[in-house]
């Protein structure tokens, strides 16, 4: 790929160019969320967008996430394709009964499409507290009629964003705030998306397979160069998209290194870790060498102190811990 073709991008840059391109080529796409028009969001990812596109594709809302997302949610069943942006994802707890009761249940109500997106952005690591760093994905993995996405680089930020504007389902894309400036990547200049619903190896190995998704891919990729010194070669499947969960790439990885570690940022007690725990043991069981292991944080809110949110959230040290600990089967 030459410069002439591509170009570096962070993760924040590659939402925003996803946004761009789907408003240009179609203009049923619009946006609305706090404070996104003038001020351009409150990590700038539409700053200039409402001048671009004018007021009525870039929507300013009143600070009431039930009210926005139900609007959405009418436009789509319109044949809009409507962008809703929370601010923090935290903050999507307010909209709950909009989005499991109402968005998630219309097609199989009537078969009504609905094609929007929420982009949540989530997670700890910038020191927002309890209420600004909240990993709340789990709560939507509970809700059949919705698809989850979490990219864990800029390409896949990217390419996941446009696919799920095209989609016709409500896709809950989740963004992880400390990828935004931290990651860059080259991405091409042609239109590319990256389809829901397939996960990715992001590295082979033959020794244990971790399973994750967001931004503790990189704490996995971190933890398996670290390894490969000691001769454990570990496998690493970005899941990508959470609902609907790859089950076929999953499995295929798991039966060939025969051990398992799940890592996520969120919580441990009812995690998507937990799930893909349990499909392992129905349909990989044979194949297991060792306990599936789980990486999480603990089952307490973010905290707002610095010391104690590293304290709180995975590190490279615990995965690197776990393999030791499962390859010594």
């Amino acid at each position: 790929m030459t410069t002439a073709t591509a170009q570096e991008v962070t993760y924040l840059e590659a939402i925003s160019q996803a946004l761009d391109e789907e408003m240009a080529r179609d203009e049923r796409v619009f946006l609305l969320g706090e404070d996104i028009g003038p001020y351009g969001g409150a990590f700038r990812i539409t700053e200039g967008f409402q001048k671009k596109y004018g007021e009525w594709r870039v929507l300013d809302t009143p600070l009431s996430e039930s009210g926005f997302v139900g609007a959405a949610i009418g436009a789509a069943m319109m044949g809009m394709r409507p962008v809703v942006e929370m601010q923090f994802a935290d903050f999507i707890s307010c909209a709950f009964d909009q989005i499991t009761e109402v968005a998630a249940k219309n097609h199989y109500r009537w078969g009504a499409a609905v094609p929007m997106v929420i982009r949540a952005p989530f997670g700890g690591g910038v020191h927002g507290g309890p209420f600004h760093s909240e990993c709340p994905e789990a709560w939507f993995f509970h809700s059949p009629g919705l698809k989850i996405v979490a990219p864990s680089t800029p390409y896949d930020a990217k390419g996941l964003l446009k696919a799920a504007i095209r989609d016709p389902n409500p896709v809950i894309y989740f963004e992880h705030k400390f990828l935004y400036r931290r990651i860059k990547a080259v991405l091409p200049r042609e239109d590319f998306i990256v389809p829901i619903g397939k996960a990715e190896v992001k590295r082979a190995g033959q020794d244990i397979t971790v399973v994750t998704y967001g931004a503790t891919v990189h704490l996995a990729l971190e933890a398996a160069e670290m390894l490969t010194k000691e001769g454990i070669e570990l496998e690493i499947v970005d899941l990508r998209t959470l609902i609907p969960l790859d089950k076929e790439t999953i499995f295929a990885s798991v039966r060939k290194t025969s051990k398992a570690i799940m890592l996520h940022e969120d919580n441990k007690t009812g995690g998507i870790g937990a799930e893909i725990a349990a499909l392992l043991a129905e349909e990989c069981f044979d194949c297991l060498d060792g306990p599936i292991l789980r990486i999480a944080a603990p089952d307490t809110p973010v905290p707002f102190s610095a010391p104690l949110e590293e304290y709180f959230l995975p590190k490279v040290g615990d995965i690197v811990a776990a393999a030791r600990k499962l390859a010594a089967y």
